[in-house]
């Protein structure tokens, strides 16, 4: 048995002498970096068609048509990113304008119908579901289109207008023209 611990201390001592023994751990060099980014937001912003034809019809009688796909886009990036679009329009006039050549802003209705390609947080809440629930525009006073409650960040959507247009009965054959302009804050 004296003999094995004489080897041992034998071979430990030849190690040592050799530079064999193991090294203490050291800790691999680090260092850390900092990052930042910054997240910004651009507009509000609304498209709608240029132009659209509504059709043709007699006087006395009801037209209806889409006016083409209207389209919110909100890169914000709020942390309220609420929103209202809203309507107005002018009367349509042919010739020279006058009673019979012109049919008011409050015998159009307007039906925003149901928002399509929806995308972010919130509540997208049409202004006029249903046809029944189509309002009359007005040259002055905003028709809430589309509203846009709570969420956060950015979102769209997009939704086809339909005009219901009353054509009153004094109405003079022609042409009639006028603009819907939508808005949105």
């Amino acid at each position: 048995m004296r003999r094995r611990i004489r080897t041992a201390a034998v071979a430990v001592a030849t190690c040592a002498g050799l530079g064999l023994a193991a090294a203490p751990a050291v800790a691999a060099p680090t260092d850390s970096t900092g990052v930042t980014l910054n997240v910004v937001g651009a507009g509000l912003d609304i498209t709608a068609p240029d132009a659209a034809f509504l059709g043709s019809a007699l006087p006395g009688t009801d037209i209806s048509a889409s006016i083409g796909t209207v389209r919110v886009v909100d890169q914000r990036g709020a942390a309220d990113a609420s929103w209202t679009a809203s309507v107005t329009s002018t009367h349509l006039e042919t010739g020279g304008g006058s009673p019979t050549e012109r049919i008011l802003a409050s015998q159009i209705d307007y039906w925003s119908g149901e928002g399509a390609e929806q995308a972010g947080t919130g509540n997208f809440i049409p202004g006029q579901l249903a046809a029944t629930d189509a309002e009359p525009l007005d040259t002055v006073t905003a028709l809430t289109a589309f509203q846009h409650v709570g969420g956060t960040g950015v979102n769209q959507v997009a939704w086809s207008p339909r005009l219901i247009v009353h054509i009153p009965a004094s109405a003079v054959v022609g042409t009639y023209t006028g603009t819907v302009t939508h808005s949105v804050a």
